[in-house]
């Protein structure tokens, strides 16, 4: 047997199989990329339109700075340290707020989507609460707090505390009602239902919830940094604003959205860890 019909063998048989894969590899990066852009196309398709909207001057540049213009200043107020102390000032009043309204809302919405009594009696005030805007009491909680830290981070908490508070409800009372008694007809005492059943059933409305306040806070600390603030990303939004410094105040806007994206992302990578059963929707 020649050295041709002993090496035979091996190229015919690799060849087609190095070519399957090189082909499943294309398909899986043609895949990922129709994925990619069928995600994010539309976004980026708007923020071409605008750089080259405002370049080429087919819209006011003083009003839309071109984006290159916004990034230069987001990172010049980056590497600069300034935007960077009031990143860490927002993130601290947005983060207790948020932090007061997980420790309240939770267990209060647990404990009234199980007992009804407390629900019943709790509901109303609730509901009036619930539909009274937190920046119209803004003026109130100023002039019971003041000016100072404790008034911003209080109208943060209002605002976070019942999309929090209402999905924690919404979850528990969600929960299968059969899974409860089949629970209770093996024995189950009421703290094992709840910790076994009703708590693992009610955590993706928690999550949404988290998701909502989490949002909902870095909406509320724009409004509250701009009264009575020198320091924050909302301040910094209207201090750009009243000099004029319009990239600079994009680029403020720029960072809160980054932030919201960041929290949001981190919850639903919590949420996907913990609620590996459910579905989610990052």
């Amino acid at each position: 047997m020649s050295l041709q019909q002993i090496e035979r063998p091996f190229f015919v048989g690799h060849e087609p199989r190095r070519q399957k894969s090189v082909a499943g590899l294309l398909r899986q990066a043609s895949e990922a990329a129709d994925g990619f852009l069928a995600r994010y196309g539309m976004l980026f398709s708007f923020l071409t339109l605008w750089q080259v909207a405002s370049s080429l001057g087919w819209i006011n540049a003083a009003v839309f700075p071109p984006l290159n213009a916004i990034v230069t200043a987001l990172w010049d107020g980056l590497v600069g340290g300034a935007l960077l102390d009031d990143i860490a000032i927002s993130l601290q009043r947005s983060g207790t707020a948020f932090v007061a309204a997980v420790l309240v809302a939770i267990p209060v919405g647990l404990i009234m989507g199980q007992v009804r009594a407390v629900e019943r009696a709790l509901d109303p005030i609730l509901q009036v609460f619930r539909q009274t805007s937190a920046l119209a009491l803004y003026p109130v909680f100023i002039l019971l707090l003041g000016l100072g830290e404790a008034s911003k981070i209080f109208v943060i908490f209002w605002a976070t505390l019942f999309p929090l508070l209402l999905n924690t409800i919404g979850g528990v009372k969600e929960v299968d009602k059969k899974l409860i008694e089949m629970a209770r007809v093996y024995g189950a005492s009421r703290l094992t239902v709840f910790r076994r059943v009703v708590l693992p059933g009610a955590v993706p409305s928690i999550f949404v919830g988290l998701r909502l306040s989490a949002t909902t806070a870095l909406l509320l600390l724009i409004a509250s940094e701009m009264i009575g603030a020198n320091k924050g990303v909302g301040f910094q939004v209207m201090n750009a604003q009243y000099n004029f410094q319009i990239p600079l105040m994009f680029a403020a806007i720029l960072l809160l959205a980054a932030l919201g994206l960041i929290a949001n992302f981190a919850l639903v990578a919590l949420q996907r860890r913990l609620c590996r059963w459910s579905e989610v929707i990052g």
